[in-house]
């Protein structure tokens, strides 16, 4: 064989073996990129899981919150009637009612802390201890302790501002800045 063919299977052995250098440097590379890219992909799917099941929680505790206002201003009605068998009836039937709509605000601002984030968390949990002076005072009234309608009705501005608060966080929390 000539110095010629040698140094052309040289180089065809050097450019076959570069080939496959670059085949394979290039196969590796697109493989991290689309795993990275899967990734990437996988995360972005949590976050907006995460975020929608977050904003859900929000909107169930406002909704239940608004619920919840609804029924005191049908309890500071009762109380406004005239003392009798019928008010009584009617404020026993109220704070049944009430019972059971804390219940599940209760449930709704576990459901916040569970999701949160902190902020968020904290204010559902403030929010649903507003509802406690109302519950005190309608029992206090049914017990005849104390006349309750102007602690209910004092109730009323931390209960809103309770609920404010928590829009507020909730608020924050989804448009990213308490994730």
């Amino acid at each position: 064989m000539g110095d010629s063919t040698v140094w052309t299977l040289a180089i065809a052995a050097l450019t076959g073996g570069t080939a496959v250098l670059a085949s394979w440097v290039t196969g590796r590379g697109s493989a991290q990129a689309a795993r990275i890219q899967a990734e990437t992909g996988a995360r972005a799917q949590r976050a907006e899981r995460l975020r929608e099941s977050r904003r859900a929680a929000y909107l169930d505790l406002i909704e239940q919150a608004h619920t919840m206002g609804e029924l005191y201003w049908e309890i500071s009605g009762a109380l406004r009637l005239p003392a009798s068998a019928a008010r009584t009836e009617a404020l026993t039937g109220l704070h049944d009612r009430e019972i059971a709509e804390y219940a599940k605000i209760r449930r709704c601002a576990r459901v916040v802390e569970l999701e949160g984030p902190p902020p968020a968390a904290a204010a559902a949990l403030a929010l649903q201890k507003k509802t406690g002076p109302f519950f005190s005072a309608l029992q206090a009234e049914l017990s005849g302790e104390a006349d309750g309608r102007t602690d209910f009705d004092d109730a009323y501005h931390p209960f809103w501002k309770a609920l404010e608060n928590f829009v507020d966080a909730a608020r924050d929390a989804h448009q990213g800045h308490g994730a």
